[in-house]
């Protein structure tokens, strides 16, 4: 069964894509914990983050980082916190967030932005790039 990450991939459902290659997407958490809370999924389904093979593992990883630079040039922050959990989808996933503190990681705050702020800071973190 696809989750909603899939057919995020499959362009089903609409999301705000920060960074893409052939076999990872990174796009803005729509519930965000803060500004810039990015999640970086491999496009093939895999259920829990351990159940990779090795390689798309340290793939996902570099992606992650690549992601994680371009998210702290873009959004004033201490550090960008990782987080792997996957209870909530069951595709494997890792939560970049930017935090000044320890209670952004918890999941319980909840940040709101509106469509056009969500779309701009994607294209701002795109840009951020390398």
């Amino acid at each position: 069964m696809a989750t909603i990450f899939s057919k995020i991939i499959a362009g089903e459902i609409p999301c705000y894509k920060v960074a893409e290659d052939a076999d990872f997407l990174a796009f803005l958490d729509v519930n965000p914990n803060a500004t810039g809370h990015t999640l970086c999924i491999p496009k093939k389904e895999v259920d829990k983050i351990f159940d990779l093979e090795d390689d798309a593992f340290s793939k996902l990883m570099l992606f992650s980082k690549k992601v994680a630079e371009a998210i702290e040039k873009t959004v004033p922050c201490k550090r960008v916190g990782m987080a792997v959990i996957g209870l909530e989808v069951p595709h494997a996933h890792v939560h970049l967030i930017p935090i000044n503190e320890m209670d952004e990681m918890r999941f319980q705050n909840k940040v709101r932005l509106s469509p056009e702020e969500f779309a701009s800071l994607a294209k701002s973190i795109r840009q951020n790039l390398h």
